[in-house]
């Protein structure tokens, strides 16, 4: 577990803050919390780039938050943090705050980074001739970044819907960097759902086909029937009830990155993150984010679409699932994103 930390100042607030009350307190009140800690499984994933941005660019500094994040193997790794209490906030895929509601765990999402999933999945070069779609994969061992994460989630589900049972294909956690292309380059594995750079690095080498890409809104409607949210900034009801200024500045730090995203040319980005998420070539990294850009949330809205869309994943995958009834409300609030 790799552990980065933002340094800053702040104070602290008394508690009770009332919704209607939460913009003017959101704004001029002091934190209740300055010193944070984020979960998040992979970091140098361009799928979780907006937190990069919001700690690179200081915009939790600017919010009077002294952020420290702990990079965890994979996204059910730091969601079982957040429940255990070792982290405040998670960012990490919405499914979870879906199957942590309906398991009972008051676990809400307040701010949107990714509204397409932007994961790929693709095979080796080699048995490209003998896998031609996700048809294909049945008996065929996949690597995702962590067993029960989004990668995992989107694999199995792309194999439910070509015909195929979510048990087909064996799974091995390969982690979310240089790991996963060295999984491939290896033959440990015969492919992998997985996201840039990662998957742009092995396009750019030749190791890997595309079968099926959620990087851009056509990709992911093809997949899924509309927009399915990805990366979101989640963590406890009780956390946003008893820190709600902590939260909106840690809203407001995603979102002032999430805008800045949206007009920033691939080498202002590459120049922003840290020298190993190039994996040693830029021009390569700076085509992954071009290749990705489209997923980031302009708003930082979850929408009602977007909702729908995740449960009929998650209802169409998950037995436990196949009848619940988790209110839109109850796994995103929007209090935060539109007080900004």
């Amino acid at each position: 577990m790799k552990r980065r930390t933002v340094l800053l100042g702040g104070g602290a607030l008394t508690l009770g803050a009332l919704a209607s009350s939460l913009p003017a307190i959101a704004q001029d009140a002091k934190p209740e919390k300055t010193d944070v800690t984020l979960g998040v499984g992979g970091k140098p994933l361009l799928y979780y780039l907006p937190l990069t941005i919001a700690e690179k660019k200081g915009f939790f500094e600017e919010q009077g938050l002294n952020v420290t994040i702990n990079d965890f193997a994979g996204g059910s790794k730091s969601l079982q943090a957040l429940i255990g209490g070792s982290v405040d906030m998670v960012t990490g895929a919405y499914e979870h705050t879906i199957r942590m509601q309906h398991k009972g765990q008051d676990i809400v999402g307040v701010c949107n980074m990714g509204r397409f999933p932007g994961i790929v999945i693709g095979v080796r070069k080699d048995i490209a001739g003998e896998v031609k779609s996700v048809a294909d994969l049945k008996g065929r061992t996949m690597g995702v970044t962590a067993p029960g994460s989004s990668t995992s989630l989107m694999l199995q589900y792309a194999l439910l819907k070509n015909g195929l049972e979510a048990t087909d294909v064996s799974l091995v956690g390969v982690g979310g960097g240089a790991g996963a292309v060295a999984a491939i380059k290896q033959k440990q594995v015969e492919g992998l759902s997985h996201l840039d750079p990662v998957i742009a690095q092995l396009q750019y080498d030749g190791d890997i086909e595309i079968l099926l890409d959620t990087r851009t809104e056509a990709g992911t409607r093809e997949l899924f029937g509309g927009p399915n949210p990805a990366a979101t900034l989640y963590t406890t009801a009780a956390f946003t009830n008893d820190n709600p200024v902590t939260t909106q500045r840690l809203v407001n730090g995603m979102l002032a990155a999430l805008k800045w995203l949206q007009t920033a040319s691939a080498d202002e980005v590459a120049d922003a993150v840290p020298e190993e998420y190039l994996l040693g070539n830029r021009d390569l990294y700076k085509q992954a984010f071009e290749n990705s850009k489209e997923m980031y949330s302009p708003d930082g809205v979850v929408s009602k679409e977007g909702y729908d869309s995740m449960m009929a994943v998650l209802k169409t995958l998950d037995p436990e699932l196949a009848n619940a009834d988790v209110p839109y409300e109850k796994t995103f609030d929007a209090r935060f994103v539109t007080a900004a």
